[in-house]
């Protein structure tokens, strides 16, 4: 196919942008390795995936994310600290000066999809200053056919503009600082700058579909999921925010992968949003994630923040020298247990991850219904010492929907459409904890992700089922006494603390903080949802 072919008709100047030097529409992987090597944007190593760095920022800058305050989307928008209101004016004032800077410039543009299943799949146009962020792109989006007719005729429900050299000025802008990502829901224009943070383009059109789905009655999810090889109704969904195991635990040998980050739920089914994975590679190991180890080496994954011998290009996945989140994008095509398709039918099993640095949660609960609203509202994990600045013991981190920064509704309204569902398929629900038994961080140890993964396969089984259950004094779900290839202390944690007075009063320490995080949704949330929470005697 010539070059021309895969420009559409429908142009940037519609997204404000005129005037640009070289723009190079809609090339391949080796295109894009081919063009990232040359601007010294990263470097080729060992076996052929590409390593970048971003410089300062390593993450996503949570505190730098805006929505614009407009007429059409004002009243359905959650305001607060997650979604912080930006001025329409401040916004169109900063798209003008972000046009003018990209002027004469060199940009690279990939035409993409967010959506798997074709009733609610939204198209995407992306234009990044740099062309690893464009293979970003690629690889985690929806690659559009190489058809001659569809490109010509591709027009974007979203626009992205990704100029991580391009910086807001706080005073004129309104910003918190020189980075920013500005979402106009209405215009369906998204503004990305002052970072090279690849993760910040995925996450905004989450972000934008976390607006849209739920009015069309779609459950819009940060989850992974998969499904059985054998039964094709076997379903399941794990919820989790960073850090818990949800990319992992997903990627079982065992069952077919979906998808390992961003979902809808309709009417049919779930389907992915993304074309690719984003995973967590610190300390990565053949042994424990060999699906995911062996993404590290090949043609078309990027590795961010890896450590890297210049001389033998050999990477080192142990290295945190960078950062504690390297990463790695590839696509779905590079795993063996896929669903082509990226969709499935109903969960019959809802997963949600937590790692508990307390200490406190056993390894494996059930949920009544009740008790899996509560959870998912809550959306608890914890951050270890070390992983911030100022962190020197275990922290509390609730995130409404296990993913609060990307929910721009209220968060009631995904929890509603969570239990409409549950109850509809008769879904069952489990609370795992990835984090640790024995003690806190520090004291105790973390769960093996043998155990994890076994506990896993009897709840996606129902090996539990008739199963003797106890009921947790503190939160009140029931969990099993006995499990395939687990030893039994492992299930009830108290018995793997030395100091079981010393447990009792970490876990209504935990407890508290559950109930103190909840005040917040108490006007929104049914009685029985809230009677379904932890209680501190």
């Amino acid at each position: 196919m010539e070059m021309n072919d895969l420009i559409p008709d429908y142009g940037l100047e519609n997204a404000g942008l005129h005037d640009l030097g070289q723009v190079h529409w809609n090339l391949s992987t080796p295109g894009l390795y081919e063009w990232a090597v040359r601007r010294y944007e990263g470097a080729i190593a060992h076996l052929g995936p590409l390593v970048v760095s971003m410089g300062q920022h390593t993450g996503r800058a949570a505190k730098d994310k805006y929505v614009v305050d407009e007429p059409e989307t004002t009243k359905d928008v959650w305001w607060g600290k997650v979604n912080v209101r930006y001025p329409e004016e401040k916004f169109h004032a900063l798209h003008k000066r972000m046009a003018a800077y990209l002027r004469g410039k060199t940009v690279f543009v990939q035409d993409c999809y967010a959506g798997a299943e074709e009733q609610f799949r939204h198209s995407v146009r992306v234009v990044t200053e740099h062309a690893w962020h464009n293979l970003f792109v690629r690889n985690m989006f929806i690659q559009m056919p190489r058809d001659r007719e569809i490109i010509r005729e591709f027009v974007p429900d979203f626009t992205v503009l990704h100029c991580p050299n391009f910086n807001a000025d706080p005073d004129d802008d309104g910003t918190r600082s020189g980075t920013f990502v500005a979402l106009h829901l209405s215009r369906k224009l998204i503004l990305i700058g002052g970072t090279a943070y690849a993760g910040e383009i995925k996450k905004s059109i989450f972000t934008a579909l976390n607006f849209l789905l739920p009015g069309r009655q779609v459950l819009s999810m940060h989850c992974s999921a998969n499904v059985s090889r054998e039964d094709p109704a076997d379903v399941a969904i794990f919820f989790g925010l960073s850090g818990t195991g949800k990319t992992t635990l997903s990627a079982d040998p065992n069952r077919l992968l979906i998808g390992d980050d961003e979902h809808g739920w309709s009417d049919n089914g779930v389907f992915n949003f993304e074309g690719g994975c984003y995973a967590k590679v610190i300390r990565l190991s053949r042994e424990a994630e060999p699906e995911i180890y062996e993404c590290t080496r090949q043609f078309g994954t990027i590795l961010e923040n890896v450590a890297l011998n210049p001389t033998i290009r050999r990477i080192d996945l142990n290295d945190s020298i960078l950062t504690e989140n390297t990463r790695a994008s590839y696509p779905l095509s590079h795993l063996q247990n896929i669903v082509p398709s990226k969709m499935a039918g109903h969960p019959k099993t809802i997963v949600m991850l937590t790692a508990d640095a307390f200490g406190v949660l056993p390894p494996i609960a059930r949920l009544t219904p009740e008790q899996a609203m509560y959870h998912f509202i809550s959306g608890y994990t914890a951050k270890v010492a070390g992983t911030e600045k100022g962190v020197l013991e275990p922290a509390a981190t609730f995130s409404a929907c296990f993913g609060a920064p990307f929910m721009v509704r209220h968060p009631s309204v995904y929890a509603q459409l969570l239990a409409d569902k549950i109850a509809r398929h008769r879904a069952s629900c489990w609370l795992v904890n990835t984090g640790w038994t024995g003690g806190p961080y520090g004291a105790g140890s973390r769960m093996k992700i043998e155990h994890t993964r076994a506990l896993l396969n009897a709840a996606l089984s129902g090996q539990f089922e008739g199963v003797e259950m106890r009921l947790d004094p503190y939160f009140s779900f029931r969990v099993p006494t006995q499990a395939p290839s687990v030893p039994p202390d492992i299930l009830n944690p108290r018995e793997t603390w030395s100091d079981k007075a010393a447990y009792d009063a970490q876990a209504r320490r935990l407890a508290g903080l559950f109930q103190e995080n909840f005040v917040q949704f108490k006007g929104q949330t049914p009685k029985e949802v809230l009677n379904a929470g932890p209680r501190v005697s």
